[in-house]
């Protein structure tokens, strides 16, 4: 368990971690890979700013380009921490989906 911004997450925080893969999704949704082997589902249509808002554009969302583990879109101009992803994301089971 952690606790950011007054809010408490169960598991573990992941530092350091980073994005190995990360396949687009019908309605904003991704799956996303993590270098711990972990697979999750995050959900863009959440994350809230201007800079996000070019990822509605599903000729842009569904171009995510991985540098350095990070998910960028749009030529850099739009990416977001792989910790925020870990973080804001859902545990996926691949034997129920």
């Amino acid at each position: 368990m952690y606790i950011i911004d007054d809010i408490c997450y169960a598991g573990e925080l992941k530092e350091g971690i980073k994005v190995i893969e990360a396949k687009p999704l019908r309605g904003g949704m991704m799956l996303v890979t993590f270098s711990t082997g972990e697979k999750r589902l995050f959900d863009t249509t959440l994350l809230q700013g201007s800079a996000f808002k070019l990822l509605a554009d599903e000729k842009i969302f569904n171009h995510p380009v991985l540098f350095h583990g990070v998910i960028t879109w749009h030529n850099g101009e739009i990416d977001i921490a792989p910790e925020t992803v870990y973080r804001d994301s859902y545990a996926y089971n691949s034997e129920v989906m």
